[in-house]
């Protein structure tokens, strides 16, 4: 006797039913699994929830800027000498032992925390810039050329980590609300949004590359190949420019003037 399949009525018509289900899911399965990879490729990992980034990279930044802080003559700190750096490591220490690995604490105490240490930091490295370049108008500073290039390019590099930090903290809300995707709208354009297929599928801005934002901003004295979108990014990178220019023309002049 032939076999046939059951009609709905018929002993078996549910299982036969089940079986067809079974079949055009598992027919189905790549195209959806494509369709999922499709839509994960169109949202960039920086418009996802992600991972905190690693804590380490602007760590080490700060640390660097304070112990350059600690290295310039006393006559250009903000006295005593000891205040601003040690209340800088303070801060540190207590960010840190928050969150040791990775910055993935919401907390506004926790945010205003690192807010406090960017501000102690630029606040430093403004008063050295400014008893710096009042110096050497008025021809008080600037005796030796070699200790004039030292000093100032201490300021200059802890002025880049300075607006580096300014960068990484304010951009779509800070590294933590970055990585929970809470703000849609970026406030700098790096490369691999414009061109997503050229990035890997995970990347997205972290510490590092607000670095290389300030450094470039800081030399060329104007966006290379990071463009700020928000008018808040469009001034600060204003305010870093003219800071940048105003150091390195002025030591690098009055050192040529003393070679000379």
């Amino acid at each position: 006797m032939s076999e046939r399949d059951p009609g709905p009525g018929e002993t078996g018509g549910a299982g036969t039913e089940a079986e067809r289900l079974d079949r055009i899911e598992a027919l189905l399965a790549p195209a959806v699994t494509g369709l999922e990879e499709a839509g994960r490729r169109l949202r960039p990992a920086w418009r996802r929830v992600t991972r905190g980034e690693p804590r380490w990279p602007s760590t080490l930044a700060v640390l660097v800027a304070v112990v350059l802080q600690w290295l310039l003559p006393e006559r250009l700190t903000i006295h005593p000498d000891w205040l601003l750096p040690g209340l800088e490591t303070a801060l540190l220490l207590v960010l840190v032992a928050a969150d040791p690995f990775r910055i993935e604490r919401a907390s506004p105490l926790y945010r205003w925390t690192g807010l406090a240490l960017i501000v102690l930091i630029s606040t430093a490295n403004g008063w050295s810039a400014v008893r710096l370049a009042v110096g050497l108008v008025r021809g008080i500073e600037g005796g030796d050329a070699g200790q004039l290039l030292v000093t100032g390019g201490g300021i200059w590099l802890t002025n880049i980590i300075a607006f580096a930090l300014w960068y990484w903290e304010s951009d779509r809300g800070g590294p933590v609300a970055r990585a929970r995707a809470v703000r849609r709208y970026p406030d700098f354009l790096f490369p691999q949004m414009a061109t997503p297929q050229l990035a890997p599928e995970h990347w997205e801005p972290q510490f590092a590359d607000y670095l290389y934002l300030s450094f470039t901003n800081a030399t060329a004295f104007s966006p290379t190949d990071v463009m700020p979108l928000s008018r808040w990014a469009k001034l600060l990178m204003l305010l870093q420019s003219a800071v940048s220019l105003l150091t390195v023309v002025l030591v690098v002049a009055r050192a040529v003037n003393i070679l000379k």
